[in-house]
């Protein structure tokens, strides 16, 4: 079954892909939340929604400003939950689809040459990603209006006082409903997928420029395991270069999705959306300027760096921990006639020769021969 043995490696890889980006998701997230502010100011100060004394200078005083007049700490991670599942569920879907497609591709390839042509590797990541994009833009968009929501739902204040009154965080669902209102239905909650598509070139780009690099950098013996510290390297650089190549695609997007605060952006909003992801674009660089277009890079340029070295180099060792586990199983359940046997032994042996204390003992040493056995069947 040729179906069955990609399977089982992809779904490794997912699960694996998955939980290194949860952990670099929690590390980097108040960069994250940052960055996108950084990328919808602009717009929000041309619409008059925040004054010049609330628009954040640079990163440091987004991070000041945050923290002094929202709160303190928990204020960024305002939207964490649903972030935290949106990039589970996209990373997990981006690398099953991805390793699915990928071994498909390879299929009767010198095994010498473990890597595709440039136009294979680029399109088996776009295809990967607009797969995974299709099921968790609903809940990019929640996560885009909730990291935002200070900035557009914060009632102005007199004139006499510099300061604002900041609203309840929504809910989830509340933040669902309100997007499926304002965009006329259940399409709504995809608003953006456009850019999404535009952006799958990001991930493709990352992982066609981590494989130009580990080809340049890694001797092919240590192709599957070139080290945690080349591994964090490859991906934070790869991901760097990707990142300042569709930039002003991420501005259009987070523009794309977030929420109309008063009836001249709704309109405006409502425009764009007409035009999709290119149009938004053209009407920044005409209206604003190319300057509008790189809004908060340095800060996406720091985040992307630690946030994919830090998932690449966790999914390795979560795979590496997986199919460890996986050949430990297989090992147990190869022996396992033999130790169901030798289990009624030594519940035989209890009344003779010290209770259950050696029972215990017993049963461990046969289970982790058993385990013993599955690793050597790995390694062979």
């Amino acid at each position: 079954m040729p179906g069955a043995s990609k399977l089982l490696p992809s779904l490794g890889h997912a699960s694996s892909g998955a939980a290194g980006t949860v952990i670099s998701t929690l590390l980097t997230y108040p960069l994250d939340l940052v960055n996108t502010r950084l990328k919808v100011q602009r717009q929000l100060r041309l619409d008059n929604s925040i004054s010049e004394e609330e628009c954040y200078h640079s990163i440091f005083d987004a991070f000041v400003k945050i923290y002094t007049k929202e709160g303190g700490i928990h204020a960024f991670f305002a939207g964490l939950g649903a972030d935290v599942v949106k990039s589970a569920a996209d990373s997990f879907l981006f690398f099953l689809f991805y390793t699915w497609f990928r071994a498909r591709r390879l299929v009767g390839r010198h095994p010498d040459l473990p890597y595709l042509r440039v136009i294979e590797e680029l399109a088996v990541g776009a295809a990967a990603g607009a797969c995974a994009k299709l099921f968790t833009t609903p809940v990019s968009n929640v996560v885009t209006r909730r990291q935002t929501a200070t900035l557009l739902d914060r009632s102005p204040s007199p004139s006499s006082s510099p300061t604002r009154k900041l609203p309840t965080q929504k809910t989830f669902l509340e933040v669902l409903q309100e997007i499926q209102a304002e965009k006329g239905g259940v399409l709504g909650l995809w608003a953006g997928y456009s850019a999404s598509l535009v952006l799958t070139l990001n991930p493709s780009l990352t992982f066609f420029l981590q494989a130009i690099l580990k080809r340049v950098l890694v001797d092919r013996k240590k192709w599957d395991d070139p080290g945690s510290g080349i591994t964090f390297l490859l991906a934070a650089v790869s991901k760097v270069g990707a990142t300042a190549v569709t930039y002003p695609f991420q501005i259009g997007k987070a523009r794309l999705q977030m929420g109309g605060h008063n009836k001249s952006r709704r309109e405006g909003k409502e425009e764009e959306n007409k035009g999709g992801i290119f149009s938004t674009v053209a009407r920044i660089r005409r209206q604003e300027g190319v300057r509008a277009l790189y809004d908060g890079i340095g800060g996406e340029l720091l985040k992307g760096f630690f946030n994919h070295g830090t998932t690449m180099l966790t999914k390795d060792v979560v795979h590496g921990a997986i199919v460890k586990l996986y050949w430990v199983v297989v090992g147990l359940l190869v022996q396992w006639p033999g130790l169901r046997k030798k289990l009624v032994e030594r519940m035989r042996e209890r009344n003779n020769k010290g209770g259950w204390r050696l029972v215990g003992r017993g049963i461990m040493a046969d289970l982790v021969k058993g385990g013993r056995m599955g690793m050597s069947m790995m390694q062979s």
